[in-house]
């Protein structure tokens, strides 16, 4: 039995018109971020297990496929995640950089192992980081870029989803006291909107799990529930980020999320599109770790292109048949007006066989 055709579990070939549409959204959502200032990084796909391990931080190496490397006879990893290699470009190589600094970059990654909700192990991820701020204007402007991006890429029905990841460390070493080996626990059953986990474990928190929903009555839920004030100024700084973004965005708030959020500090958020089952990003505040051991607050998303393209592709190809015989100098006209011209080569070719959605006819295209 050949296998020559077959891929490995988790890997796909991306066809027309889908990889069109991934590398479309890619350049789109680069684009826009390049007009905030946000400048193209393209690390290796692959570096140094041990330095890639510290700057996932939580994440370690979980996630990442390993090898190793014939020549420096050292283990190697493949990028699970592109953030954690703009921090180490960040914290290195423009360290000098004067703060902040804002990245954006776009490239595959690849997972060890491949989730029910996302069978495949290998994605196109692209985002943009501003590293030395993780203030309110440092998320206001990046929620905004990420917005923005999605927007540039056609993506309708975008929704965000807020979270506090650090909200139960907060509450739990101050004004709710959970003793620490309790701690971690609280935060699953929090996140699995466990009740009966939750009560059994500090009952004072049961309140967060309804605290979630519409951002406007969510966040009055918290400010409800934290009489002393611990939380306030974390909610006064999401309040005045969500009071940044456009009316055509809906906004919720789920306060104790935790997955995907391992490693951000006081803000995360999930973007969504419509017509899309799970989440088209992820972003937030976290810190970068450099060699010095010193750390440097940073925000960021990154949005998982090939996602969106699933979404948006139907009805994307747009497609003129140059009968065979057309002057070249009219293809490069109806090129130079928008069209996408695919010319016969032979006689007999057709438009049907070329997946052409117009004829060129008297100087036009006419819909097929």
């Amino acid at each position: 039995m050949t296998t020559s055709g077959l891929l490995p579990e988790g890997f796909h070939d991306r066809l027309p018109p889908f990889a069109d549409a991934a590398a479309a959204v890619e350049g789109r959502v680069l684009e826009a971020a390049h007009g905030h200032g946000y400048e193209r990084v393209d690390p290796p796909l692959a570096e140094f297990a041990d330095g890639l391990a510290e700057r996932l931080k939580a994440g370690a190496l979980r996630d990442a496929v390993r090898f190793v490397d014939p020549v420096s006879q050292t283990t190697m990893a493949i990028r699970p995640d592109l953030t954690a290699q703009v921090a180490r470009i960040a914290a290195t190589r423009m360290g000098h950089h004067p703060r902040p600094v804002r990245l954006s970059y776009a490239g595959s990654v690849l997972q060890l192992r491949a989730s029910p909700l996302q069978p495949g192990r290998e994605r196109r991820q692209v985002g943009a980081e501003l590293i030395g701020l993780d203030s309110i204007a440092a998320a206001q402007e990046v929620v905004g870029v990420a917005v923005a991006g999605l927007a540039a890429a056609g993506v309708a029905g975008v929704s965000i989803d807020f979270t506090l990841p650090d909200l139960v460390g907060v509450l739990a070493t101050g004004p709710l006291p959970v003793p620490a080996d309790r701690i971690a626990r609280l935060r699953e059953r929090l996140d699995a909107k466990d009740a009966g986990g939750v009560a059994e474990i500090a009952p004072a928190y049961l309140p967060l799990i309804a605290a979630a929903g519409p951002f406007a009555d969510a966040i009055e839920r918290l400010r409800v529930f934290d009489t002393s004030g611990a939380l306030a100024s974390r909610l006064d700084g999401l309040t005045r980020i969500a009071g940044e973004i456009g009316d055509g965005v809906t906004l919720t708030l789920d306060p104790t999320e935790r997955h995907g959020f391992e490693y951000q500090t006081w803000l995360g958020f999930s973007l969504f599109a419509r017509g899309v089952a799970r989440e088209v990003g992820r972003g937030g505040t976290y810190t970068i770790v450099h060699g010095d051991g010193r750390e440097e607050a940073a925000t960021g998303f990154s949005l998982f292109a090939d996602l969106i393209a699933a979404n948006a592709v139907a009805g994307t190809r747009r497609r003129l048949f140059l009968p065979f015989g057309t002057p070249p100098q009219a293809g490069a006209a109806m090129r130079a007006a928008g069209w996408v011209t695919v010319a016969a080569l032979e006689p007999h070719d057709t438009p049907e066989a070329q997946l052409a959605t117009h004829l060129f006819v008297e100087g036009e295209a006419r819909a097929l």
